[in-house]
């Protein structure tokens, strides 16, 4: 069983679709160990604790500093010691040790078509507004695996997303989701809990294309 740990920093739409998931089979030889957030309020929290998963949380504003947090928050990953961390709409920059320690071990989910519209700046509602500030007539979702960068690792899928007229960031954003995001996070854990995707000298190596599976 790959033990995941979930990092959310909002309401967890993604962490509910990853739980429904595992509920009806379509991820396999997955324990979520725990959810981890920033944000008290966070109903990814309440989620959590519905489904019996331990919730933390941890707030870089509750140590005297960013350094303090990025070794604490190191520190509890060590000891939950995860096979899989899943950032789901987890909007705190992961520390570089992290990153070392978990190397090829880290996912990351972002609401566009990489690289467009990601890097710094680029999260949650920001990224639609953008997006139709822009004009662009296809958007999406990426799952990639993370690394010292900001949404620079190397992608594991991407779904393409039609934006329509009259589209709202709000519309958007949900359409997005539904459409991509909650379909793409489940499948790539699905595809590294059975060995069907792996990242390898920094390229992502795959054994089955995930629609394939």
């Amino acid at each position: 069983m790959l033990k995941t740990v979930v990092c959310v920093s909002g309401g967890g739409t993604n962490l509910q679709a990853i739980l429904d998931a595992v509920e009806d089979g379509s991820i396999t030889n997955v324990k979520i160990e725990a959810v981890i957030s920033n944000n008290a309020g966070a109903k990814a929290l309440q989620r959590a604790e519905n489904n019996g998963i331990p919730g933390i949380l941890m707030a870089p504003k509750d140590y005297p500093d960013r350094e303090s947090f990025n070794v604490a928050f190191t520190e509890e990953m060590c000891r939950l010691a995860p096979d899989l961390i899943v950032l789901a709409g987890f909007l705190v920059k992961i520390p570089e040790e992290m990153v070392r320690r978990f190397d090829g071990r880290i996912i990351n989910i972002h609401p566009s078509l990489i690289p467009s519209f990601c890097g710094v700046g680029y999260y949650g509602l920001k990224v639609h507004e953008k997006v139709l500030e822009r004009g662009v007539k296809v958007t999406g979702a990426t799952v990639h695996f993370v690394n010292e960068g900001m949404d620079e690792g190397p992608i594991i899928a991407q779904k393409a997303v039609t934006v329509e007229e009259g589209d709202t960031p709000e519309s958007l954003q949900h359409r997005v989701m539904e459409q991509a995001e909650w379909v793409l996070l489940p499948q790539a854990i699905d595809a590294i809990a059975n060995g069907r995707i792996s990242v390898q000298d920094g390229k992502v190596r795959c054994v089955r294309r995930m629609e394939e599976a």
